[in-house]
């Protein structure tokens, strides 16, 4: 059975490049000073910048925030890292 997927909305709110709000977050995937990696509704969301801080991080809302030097937002595709939380058996027969 599919599990279904609750979509939230999802926006992006940089100010001064100096922090950032980011909401529809379902997960923070790895994060340090140079790089914050989340998984979001519309695909992975890798924010880069210098001395960045996760200053507040709500997952019951999916909300973020980040505090530091912002030099860059990417998105990219999230299947290959939601496939990668499945299992052998069903990652082989889809």
């Amino acid at each position: 059975m599919e599990e279904k997927q609750i979509i939230r909305p999802h926006t992006c709110f940089v100010q001064n490049r100096a922090s950032a709000n980011i909401s529809g977050v379902r997960e923070v995937v790895s994060f340090d000073e140079n790089q914050v990696i989340m998984d979001t509704d519309m695909g992975l969301l890798t924010l880069k910048g210098k001395e960045l801080h996760v200053n507040r991080l709500t997952v019951e809302k999916g909300e973020i925030d980040v505090e530091g030097r912002i030099d860059s937002l990417e998105y990219s595709s999230n299947d290959a890292y939601r496939k990668s939380g499945q299992s052998i058996l069903k990652r082989l027969f889809q």
